[in-house]
């Protein structure tokens, strides 16, 4: 069954920035990924969309030819997909041959069918000045709805209401600055009202002439709502040609000087990008736009639903044999620190902006898609803070996955020299992970495949990372290091690292659509190929016969800090990264309100709950700015001895995540059995000044609660939390 995915055509008149990053090309780059690795028929086209009176007011504006705008920001936004890991099967340009030829014999077919063109002349804004009529882009005035004075021909920007030029108030044409004048003209218009009955069957029931085509329960309410808007409005014809020198001529004998309007053109680029595509690589285009079992999915935002649901679908309907989508999984809008992203104003950043500004930050492309996926406005308008990518990538990036990674290669090499014991097998061979360790992979996968093909991809990365948290949690419990403390040979120990192997396996393919260049870096790590297609699918067949994803006897390498953290006490590299990213915030606010604007709030590390510790004598009270200086820190007890000519101090070994280790001296050698310490969590100060404690140095404090018998119990988050987080 062919897969035939396609994303909004992105205007090549301007650079691109997360909003639209997170609206339609993420999500379908989540999804195709997926597709391919259970080994699915997949293709993913997508390109610029080069013509329009946005492209030619550019150029005008900018004293160069439209062609010169196309080339520049097609070249820009294409390397800047390239570099976040969006993987088009091919990316195209309505301004190829290709496209004009086939949106021509659309248009030649539609015409030749009759019925379904209405011509008719109106009266259209002209500029006598320049001595052309005006797309509705080239027209300003005050809107009719919120009085705003910059309003466009065609939408209020501000109140965001469809207009047509003669509602604005007090028009003048941006070309000359002068009011226009109406003039008579001849357009096409396409009888959108004609295909009403068809489309409203279609959206609300899934059926056409009595074939279920899809199931509108999984459609996005805001999809369907918004569809059903505007068909109990009525639909009304629309012009499908415009008067204007850049586009693509129409073919007819009485359009001399025309081209087909923007919104009819751009929709056909998915099919000529198709025919591109099978072009090269030796395919019928037809196999995929022709084919009833074919999965047509277009990923738009939510400004582009009624194109992609109402007109395009009855465009297709009207031409005749083509396909029409299965689902429209459209996002919503998606805000930057609080406010919808201006260029005019500063705010926000550009894909290609991103891509520079960040390219000495460790995993940076991945740490923005993870970013965007975990806030992704699937259902709602959300939010992208500078904040949240710092929680997202310490908390879950380096926290969980990263940590579970360097544990697991440490303790590896540290009992079985990097290679898989054989575990829960024979004679040197495995024949898969523990029953609950194998229940709890093929449960992550089938979660994880369910929410992919509901297009519930933060409920999918929430998933990945509960996956990852288990890992660190099965580790934590089971201990190898306390069973090779009683008893270095205990096969138990090859047990949990065989299963901790295995765990780690799943998390490399799974990370591939998420974060493609880290799952690399993981699979390398475990000295796999990287993935390929139908590589998900193997995997889930492996598990269910009860076979393991590495076998015994198979070498790893060394994890080390795969996620070096940006909220570190000892090096701030990568807070400086983001400082500067806030930095041009406070600029753009300064610019808008003027002097004395403040920072935004400096990046917010992950919470937990810090212990209040209550006695039978209270402490006299501090100053709140005095508990300010205290750095407490989760961390991991990692080794523990006695201390000689001491029987009360024990000399610990702490991780601090991100490769940091402390020797701490305790006094707790009378409570605890240093056999058991290995792996406890903790709470520690960490800016206590060093010193010598029975000759052995101490560089934190390890924090405790004392009940009324003296029984000492360790002040600890939640196992498998993470490293080096603060408590505050």
């Amino acid at each position: 069954m062919p897969h035939l995915l396609t994303s909004a055509l992105p205007y090549a008149n301007g650079p691109l920035h997360l909003g639209h990053l997170a609206g339609a090309y993420l999500p379908a780059d989540l999804y195709a990924r997926y597709l391919r690795l259970m080994g699915k028929d997949v293709l993913w086209v997508c390109g610029s969309d080069e013509h329009g009176a946005a492209i030619t007011l550019r150029a005008k504006k900018e004293g160069i030819k439209p062609q010169d705008i196309i080339d520049k920001y097609h070249a820009l936004n294409k390397a800047s997909f390239a570099a976040l890991g969006i993987s088009f099967d091919y990316y195209h340009r309505t301004s190829a041959p290709l496209h004009h030829e086939t949106s021509r014999e659309f248009f030649r077919t539609l015409d030749r069918k009759g019925g379904e063109f209405i011509v008719k002349t109106t009266e259209q804004y002209y500029d006598p000045e320049f001595k052309q009529f005006l797309a509705d882009r080239y027209i300003k005035g005050t809107c009719p709805r919120c009085g705003y004075t910059e309003a466009f021909g065609d939408q209020c920007e501000n109140c965001g209401s469809d207009l047509s030029p003669t509602e604005l108030i007090n028009p003048v044409s941006v070309l000359s600055g002068t009011r226009p004048v109406l003039r008579k003209t001849k357009h096409w218009y396409f009888d959108l009202a004609k295909h009403e009955d068809f489309l409203r069957t279609w959206i609300q029931e899934g059926t056409v002439d009595g074939v279920q085509l899809h199931d509108p329960a999984t459609w996005k309410k805001h999809v369907i709502g918004q569809c059903m808007s505007w068909l109990n409005e009525g639909l009304q014809p629309r012009a499908i040609t415009r008067d204007l020198d850049w586009g693509i001529s129409v073919p007819h004998p009485e359009a001399e000087g025309k081209v087909l309007y923007v919104w009819f053109d751009a929709p056909i680029g998915y099919i000529s990008s198709t025919k591109q595509w099978c072009l090269d690589h030796g395919r019928d285009w037809r196999d995929y736009w022709q084919n009833p079992d074919t999965e047509l999915i277009h990923f738009i935002g939510k400004d582009n639903i009624v194109f992609h649901c109402l007109i395009f679908p009855a465009m297709l309907r009207a031409h005749g044999q083509y396909v029409l989508p299965k689902n429209v999984p459209a996002n919503q809008f998606l805000n930057f620190e609080g406010d919808k992203f201006s260029k005019s104003r500063g705010w926000g950043i550009e894909l290609h902006e991103y891509v520079e500004e960040f390219q000495d930050f460790p995993n940076g492309e991945d740490a923005l898609r993870w970013a965007l996926i975990r806030n992704l406005p699937e259902q709602s308008d959300a939010d992208f803070t500078w904040d949240g990518f710092t929680e997202y990538y310490d908390k879950d990036l380096a926290d969980k996955l990263g940590n579970f990674f360097n544990r697991v290669t440490v303790l590896m090499h540290k009992y079985f020299n990097g290679r898989v014991p054989a575990g829960q097998g024979t004679e040197g061979r495995g024949t898969g992970a523990g029953p609950q360790v194998q229940r709890q992979l093929q449960d992550s996968l089938a979660t994880l495949a369910t929410h992919f093909e509901a297009f519930r991809f933060k409920d999918a990365a929430t998933t990945f990372v509960e996956l990852a948290t288990y890992g660190n949690t099965y580790l934590q419990e089971a201990a190898p290091w306390s069973l090779a403390k009683a008893d270095p040979d205990d096969p138990g120990i090859a047990v949990v690292m065989y299963n901790c192997v295995q765990i780690a396996a799943v998390l490399a393919l799974t990370a591939h659509p998420f974060v493609p260049l880290v799952s690399a870096k993981l699979r390398t790590v475990l000295k796999q190929e990287i993935v390929t297609n139908g590589d998900w699918a193997v995997a889930r067949d492996l598990l269910a016969s009860g076979r393991p994803l590495i076998e015994p006897g198979h070498q790893i390498g060394q994890a080390g800090v795969l996620f070096p953290k940006i909220v570190d006490r000892k090096d701030d590299t990568l807070l400086k990264i983001i400082q500067r990213q806030r930095d041009k915030l406070v600029a753009a606010l300064v610019e808008r309100d003027g002097p004395g604007t403040t920072a935004p709030s400096p990046a917010a590390p992950t919470k937990t709950n810090a212990a209040i510790l209550e006695g039978p004598a209270t402490k006299p009270s501090i100053e709140f700015d005095d508990f300010t200086k205290l750095d407490l820190r989760t961390a991991t007890i990692l080794t523990a001895e006695p201390i000689k000519k001491s029987n009360k101090l024990l000399q610990l070994t702490i991780d601090l995540g991100s490769g940091e280790q402390r020797s701490v001296v305790s006094g707790i050698a009378k409570h605890f059995d240093p056999a058991d310490l290995p792996g406890q969590p903790v709470v520690v100060v960490t800016n206590l000044a060093p010193r010598k404690m029975a000759g052995v140095l101490s560089e934190a404090m390890i924090l405790m609660a004392e009940d009324a018998a003296g029984r000492l119990v360790f002040v600890a988050p939640p196992i498998g939390f993470g490293n080096g987080l603060v408590v505050r």
